[in-house]
């Protein structure tokens, strides 16, 4: 499981429910657009006190950035 991937993707999702641009979230975080970009495709570490700003802006439990995904295609137990 690659950490930095799966934080992205959580990221991204997370932001696009908020309805946050990108650069408005670097923004409110106060961190360069290009490093959120960078944040965002999992190209680049993040630092504990970076995860703090940006759960903080998107009012979510730093946790969250690291919860997997649900299955969707999972089946379903036959009764």
């Amino acid at each position: 499981m690659d950490l930095r991937q799966l934080f992205a993707t959580n990221l991204r999702r997370i932001r696009h429910e908020r309805k946050i641009s990108q650069e408005g979230l670097a923004h409110d975080a106060e961190v360069d657009r290009v490093y959120m970009s960078r944040i965002e495709r999992g190209v680049t570490h993040v630092s504990l006190e970076i995860i703090g700003k940006l759960a903080e802006v998107l009012e979510v439990d730093p946790a969250e950035f690291f919860r997997k995904a649900a299955r969707s295609g999972a089946r379903k137990k036959a009764d």
